[in-house]
């Protein structure tokens, strides 16, 4: 059974198409890509500690 939990999200459609162009060029469901984007957000803000089940992947630009 999954330990996730369901939420109901009313989102403006410019930033659904926009997250969703996002997902696509990720290869990622939508779902995925929102909980992606704020699993990101929580982390850099110090909120979320990097798990060994979630891995962190950083975009390009902040590798170099």
């Amino acid at each position: 059974m999954s330990s996730k939990k369901s939420y109901p999200l009313r989102i403006n459609p410019t930033v659904i198409e926009a997250m969703q162009r996002w997902a696509d060029d990720d290869l990622r469901s939508l779902n995925g890509q929102i909980e992606y984007v704020l699993r990101e957000s929580l982390r850099r803000s110090g909120r979320l500690k990097t798990s060994v089940a979630e891995p962190v992947i950083e975009p390009e630009e902040e590798k170099k």
